[in-house]
């Protein structure tokens, strides 16, 4: 059996823009899903994974729609991607699908896309080798809203297939969605020569954006870019936000505004080779948006943030969806930083988080 590996990813900044036809600019993770695939003619799919030991899930390739609320819900981000694929017309004789997860669930490092887009990946290969790598995010992000219940945008999916090593994505969604050229564009991230460090901490309380927070989100964006008769926030400006006449709706706009604003100048700031040091106070301005205006933080990661900062980070930032998961820190030294932020969590009684650093990896590619 062949195996396949599509990473997770961190967001360096553009949080809940992606959905509002915004800018991103994620890194992929060297921590990813491997799936191994193998094809059969019997037109079953057989599914498992090293996490649920004991647990095969096995359906007809033709009849996954019909038994999508039986089937466990883990299982549901895998097979939908079969079943797109399926929907887009591909010939699926079957497949053997084996799973190994190594991104920590629920720690907004996209531990579900990269799922998605292995298996994505591996179908290509198997059964669709003319499919390009935009169709690849269309069919991933597909088979997670549809199949698995949960409306994200196109970051995720995007980060996990695209990224390159020693880079960092920057994706205009819209232009990306519209097919334009030059929609995506790979921007240079090497901070160890300047002497730097993207550290994560995963703070343990984990985030679920099946649990209705995030979709609650988004129809708040929708809803205020329909109050401004725009067709999405990527539109609206800072003049734009007082004609909302509902205060909470201001709050999201004036995050989703000024989030798109902090990407660009990121991104101008690494194109022109400035100091990495120089785009932290962005990124601690983005903490401030989503946990003010988006109001999506939680006491563990404004801690984390707050720690990390203290102990010298240039910059830090929640990432991911919100409500739970991981913080990250533009720093100098990991390890001291690392250190405070587990002596204020021991102190504040909340269990130690994980802590670790990343570097710019390669996007999904099958294994040799």
């Amino acid at each position: 059996m062949e195996q396949w590996i599509a990473p997770g990813r961190v967001n360096i900044i553009g949080e809940h823009t992606d959905y509002n036809d915004g800018f991103v600019l994620p890194i992929a993770l060297s921590l990813g899903v491997v799936c191994g695939a193998g094809p059969r003619g019997d037109g079953l799919v057989r599914l498992a994974s090293v996490q649920r030991p004991g647990e095969v899930v096995e359906v007809r390739v033709d009849d996954l729609a019909a038994h999508r609320d039986r089937l466990p819900s883990w299982a549901r981000y895998p097979l939908g991607v079969v079943d797109e694929f399926v929907r887009g017309g591909y010939r699926v004789t079957g497949v053997n699908l084996e799973l190994d997860g190594a991104v920590p669930i629920g720690a907004g490092l996209s531990s579900s896309a990269a799922l998605c887009c292995a298996v994505t990946i591996a179908l290509r290969d198997l059964f669709a080798p003319e499919l390009t790598e935009r169709s690849m995010v269309e069919i991933a992000r597909a088979a997670e809203n549809g199949f698995a219940g949960v409306p994200t945008g196109l970051l995720d999916q995007s980060a996990s297939i695209l990224c390159t090593e020693g880079h960092a994505l920057f994706l205009d969604v819209r232009a990306f969605t519209m097919a334009e050229p030059g929609a995506s564009e790979q921007i240079p991230f090497d901070l160890g020569a300047a002497g730097l460090t993207l550290l994560v901490a995963d703070t343990g309380q984990p985030h679920d954006l099946s649990d209705g927070g995030y979709a609650e989100r988004r129809a708040q964006c929708d809803a205020a870019a329909d109050a401004l008769n725009l067709s999405a926030l990527r539109d609206a400006t800072t003049e734009d936000i007082p004609r909302l006449r509902d205060p909470l709706l201001r709050r999201r706009a004036t995050h989703v505004v000024t989030e798109n604003a902090r990407v660009l100048a990121v991104v101008d700031k690494l194109r022109a080779g400035a100091d990495p040091r120089r785009i932290g106070e962005l990124l601690t301005a983005s903490h401030r948006s989503l946990r003010d205006d988006f109001e999506i933080s939680a006491p563990p990661l404004d801690l984390a943030v707050d720690a990390a900062l203290d102990a010298g980070a240039h910059g830090a930032r929640m990432v991911g969806g919100g409500f739970g998961g991981s913080i990250i820190a533009l720093v100098d030294h990991a390890d001291s930083v690392a250190e405070q932020i587990m002596k204020r969590f021991a102190t504040a009684g909340f269990a130690p988080p994980r802590a670790f650093t990343v570097e710019p990896a390669a996007g999904a590619h099958k294994l040799d």
